[in-house]
């Protein structure tokens, strides 16, 4: 029976982790609000790649510029971030996959200037302050050569250093990685 059991613990971990391996790229909040920033009813997107992929590992998501007709009128990053269970981070080593997650996806002009960053799918057990859509307009007029500095211009929040840290990190990574041009269609 204990065989039993322990076997069953570990398919149902298998498959729940596989489950979510990525995230979902097109929350129908991303829809809503990519209407509402852009006045823009009827938009298409198509998906960015990086040159060079294989320098930025660090890459948990995907770019997407979006077009209202023929006009490229605003550009999206829809990923992951890993943040750490209670009691330590284990992403590297022996207990590699032990670690939560949550996405979000930020909404850039054409000017690679940030319009919104929500998140939309929060996993983990600590931090979900981050959720607030008023602690993320912190980031909204953001874009790279500003600073963006946890406890400076973005506020810090207790018990949730470290996915306060996660997202403000990512976004300064994606907003280079954008900005700099090191993107194709």
């Amino acid at each position: 029976m204990k065989i039993l059991i322990l076997l069953l613990t570990f398919y149902s971990s298998v498959f729940m982790s596989n489950s979510e391996q990525m995230p979902n790229y097109n929350p129908r909040s991303l829809q809503i609000n990519l209407k509402r920033i852009t006045g823009c009813d009827e938009y298409c997107s198509a998906e960015l790649s990086l040159e060079n992929q294989e320098s930025y590992n660090s890459v948990n998501g995907k770019f997407f510029s979006i077009n209202c007709g023929d006009d490229e009128i605003a550009y999206v990053y829809i990923g992951r971030v890993n943040s750490c269970r209670v009691g330590g981070c284990s992403i590297s080593g022996p207990h590699s996959g032990e670690f939560e997650f949550f996405d979000y996806f930020t909404v850039y002009d054409t000017a690679f200037t940030i319009k919104q960053v929500s998140v939309y799918n929060y996993e983990a057990t600590h931090g979900h302050e981050i959720t607030s859509r008023g602690w993320l307009r912190q980031f909204v007029g953001y874009k790279q050569g500003q600073k963006l500095e946890t406890g400076k211009n973005i506020d810090a929040i207790s018990g949730a250093t470290i996915s306060v840290n996660g997202i403000v990190d990512d976004i300064k990574e994606k907003t280079h990685l954008l900005e700099n041009g090191i993107m194709t269609k």
